[in-house]
């Protein structure tokens, strides 16, 4: 029985005739897959670069303020994150955060921070040394930093394996006309 199949498979993989509807029904399907595996692979390394050049763009933005940020200022900030990433409107979250550092006790701080969107909380000093002392920027005594994070809900659009997930990005943006950036609640 088994040499009867051995037989028969090694006459089937010699023979050169064919039908290419066999050949595309073998091949179209892991050709399908691969497509469209690359198609979404390539789509979350791209909604994260755009996600990235969202936050420089706000960071950027809030660092050439010299009058007091509102909490206006940091609604309108989430609608622009919006409108770069493209994204729907409960799928951002922002947090605009000034730290300062103290040379003297060789010290990081939060100065203020604002939170917009939901599961997200204001940075506190403890939250920033624990999530971001190996990422600070050298700073000088004194010196101020805008700290701008932004997550945006992905999900891809084939499942290959990837579950939806948050794209998280964060950057940090010296001030670039004063000294600092001031919070105001007016």
């Amino acid at each position: 029985m088994f040499n009867k199949f051995k037989s028969w498979v090694r006459r089937f993989c010699s023979r050169e005739e064919g039908y290419v509807t066999i050949e595309v029904v073998m091949l179209l399907p892991p050709l399908l897959i691969t497509m469209a595996a690359c198609w979404v692979l390539f789509d979350v390394f791209r909604q994260q670069a755009i996600s990235q050049k969202a936050n420089y763009t706000i960071g950027d933005m809030i660092s050439r303020e010299t009058d007091p940020i509102t909490p206006a200022f940091i609604n309108g900030s989430r609608g622009v994150l919006r409108e770069l990433t493209r994204a729907r409107n409960d799928d951002t979250r922002l947090r605009v955060s000034v730290v300062r550092y103290d040379a003297d006790d060789n010290r990081y701080s939060v100065v203020w921070s604002q939170k917009r969107g939901s599961g997200v909380r204001r940075m506190n000093t403890n939250m920033l040394r624990a999530n971001f002392l190996d990422r600070l920027p050298v700073m000088a005594d004194e010196e101020h930093v805008v700290l701008v994070e932004t997550w945006e809900a992905y999900t891809p659009a084939f499942n290959i394996g990837i579950d939806a997930f948050d794209i998280t990005t964060y950057s940090f943006t010296r001030p670039r006309y004063a000294p600092q950036v001031l919070w105001s609640t007016s």
